[in-house]
């Protein structure tokens, strides 16, 4: 019995590790594009990991690069959260997108751990979807 308990406290624990880990990610997505909506891409820059960073050099062409490669980050009508996976040991959180036309699109965001938290070290467009399929 002593041994059930433990494990489903073990259990419980990584759980709910799990579950801080995945609000934190969706945090800093979400402040990321609040940052974008308002125009503010010196703030959104600081949700980047340090890669993304050292590509794109400044705030303003990582702006540019946002603006012309995901416009629907850059003006969301609205954001929802999918799953969060661990794909060849890189966690990757899944948002469903939807741009002011109503068009519906998946992103992939890849997430690294750094000390002063989860940055974004990538994103991929992995589609469109109908809302009404």
């Amino acid at each position: 019995m002593r041994r059930l308990l433990l494990a489903i406290s073990f259990c419980a624990g990584l759980a709910s590790g799990a579950l801080a880990q995945s609000d934190e990610i969706e945090k800093n997505i979400a402040a990321q594009i609040q940052a974008f909506e308002a125009d503010d891409f010196a703030t959104a820059f600081t949700y980047a990991s340090p890669g993304i960073q050292r590509l794109f050099q400044t705030p303003e062409n990582f702006g540019v690069m946002v603006k012309r490669g995901y416009p629907m980050v850059w003006r969301p009508s609205e954001v929802r959260f999918l799953e969060l996976r661990d794909v060849g040991g890189s966690l990757w959180q899944k948002v469903m997108i939807t741009d002011i036309d109503g068009q519906v699109h998946i992103l992939d965001y890849q997430m690294v751990p750094l000390e002063n938290g989860w940055k974004i070290n990538g994103v991929q467009l992995l589609g469109n979807s109908d809302p009404a399929a």
